[in-house]
């Protein structure tokens, strides 16, 4: 898949942010004044953000509320539902704690849950899809909670939780690579498949459908080389959770801290254009590339 800068700091920051919600919302004695304020204002920042780049990479941005309409069938809806919801609530729970210094628990709980709900539908937005067979995949969904709850602890200063959870997000991303090497193997598509002619022998294209390319080599068929992805999933791993957990259990003081927020997010950042640049469609099939 053409990975899009768009989707990629949409994917990054709203994660991260709506992971630092989760834990604003569910602690039991929460800060205010301008602590809760600044902690407030990074993560309504990072998950806006992330949120409004989303929409850049619509073909018609100026119809991205039509996306709440399709909630029944579409995930792209029920995530636009689920993020105005979690964005609310924490709204009204950041407010009452901040400006009127009053802790309704109840609703940092419900926002929190809403939070996670949101990456979730995010999550499922790329796990549906079984044209994409590295996506296709239960790991998928569990390594976008693993990020947003480790980078989330991690922003929220949570260490103890930060060192699980990014140890585990790192397990999982690794898993995520190897595996997917293998799922588009694994799912059967070939040529054949794809033409629906492979009952009646070995098939093979006689000559390229399109003499140019087109918006689906543009969008859909995208190839990394394999030393090129390798050496930056090792960059990713590392600077996602080597670094940050090198930090974490030695010096965490404030100006160590703030480096592994960043080796964490760059990190990120990389694993998220990995997670796009090689995800195979099988419409590649159509023009040789696999």
């Amino acid at each position: 898949m053409h990975p899009a800068p768009s989707i990629i700091a949409f994917t990054t920051l709203s994660g991260l942010g709506l992971g630092l919600l989760f834990w604003l919302g569910i602690d039991p004695d929460p800060s205010g004044g301008w602590v809760g304020f600044t902690f407030f204002t990074l993560a309504f920042g990072m998950t806006g953000i992330g949120l409004a780049a989303s929409t850049f990479h619509l073909g018609h941005p100026e119809r991205a509320l039509k996306a709440f309409s399709q909630w029944q069938s579409s995930w792209l809806s029920r995530e636009a539902w689920a993020a105005a919801s979690a964005m609310l609530v924490m709204g009204l729970y950041a407010f009452c704690l901040i400006v009127l210094g009053v802790h309704v628990a109840v609703l940092g709980w419900l926002g929190a849950l809403l939070c996670m709900a949101t990456v979730g539908t995010t999550s499922m937005i790329y796990a549906q899809l079984k044209t994409i067979p590295r996506w296709h995949h239960w790991s998928t969904p569990v390594l976008f909670f693993a990020l947003s709850l480790g980078g989330g602890a991690l922003l929220a200063g949570k260490i103890s939780m930060a060192i699980f959870l990014i140890a585990l997000a790192g397990g999982v991303q690794a898993y995520w690579f190897w595996q997917g090497d293998l799922r588009f193997g694994d799912a059967g598509a070939t040529i054949g498949t794809a033409t629906g002619l492979g009952d009646r022998g070995s098939v093979r294209a006689f000559e390229p459908p399109h003499t140019g390319t087109n918006y689906l080599l543009k969008e859909f068929v995208y190839v990394v080389g394999r030393k090129h992805g390798d050496k930056l999933r090792l960059i990713s791993l590392g600077l996602m959770t080597v670094l940050p957990l090198m930090i974490l259990l030695t010096n965490p003081h404030h100006l160590m801290a703030i480096i592994a927020v960043l080796s964490h997010v760059t990190g990120v950042v990389v694993s998220r254009w990995l997670f796009f640049a090689q995800a195979e469609h099988v419409v590649g099939l159509y023009y040789g590339k696999r």
